[in-house]
């Protein structure tokens, strides 16, 4: 067994929570920057709007309403993969303040 003191501990889970933080901060903005504007939501967007512009020359009523649900939805998407970002970088920058907190409550004896 590897024996530790109570400050090599300290020193390793700070380390943990700060990569981990790191991490969270990384795959937060990784979300923020793929998932709100991607090539597939553009398109659905695209032919959502060609879609009720056709409903509306051919007077559709179910057209046009199921294409405005359809816009709805993806706007949610859009917000939806947003809030996980933002919630993940939050995450990650608390988890780096409390790898810094833990830190500072080590006592070192220097000499």
């Amino acid at each position: 067994m590897i024996p530790l003191s109570y400050k090599d501990l300290q020193i390793i889970i700070a380390a943990g929570v700060f990569l981990l933080g790191c991490l969270s901060v990384v795959i937060g903005v990784l979300i923020l920057l793929s998932r709100s504007y991607s090539k597939e939501l553009q398109t659905i967007a695209a032919h959502t709007a060609r879609l009720g512009q056709k409903g509306m020359s051919h007077e559709i009523s179910g057209l046009v309403q199921s294409a405005a649900e359809l816009t709805s939805s993806i706007n949610q998407l859009v917000r939806t993969a947003n809030g996980i970002g933002v919630f993940l970088i939050s995450l990650g920058m608390i988890m780096i303040a409390a790898s810094y907190w833990l830190i500072q409550q080590i006592e070192w004896n220097l000499g």
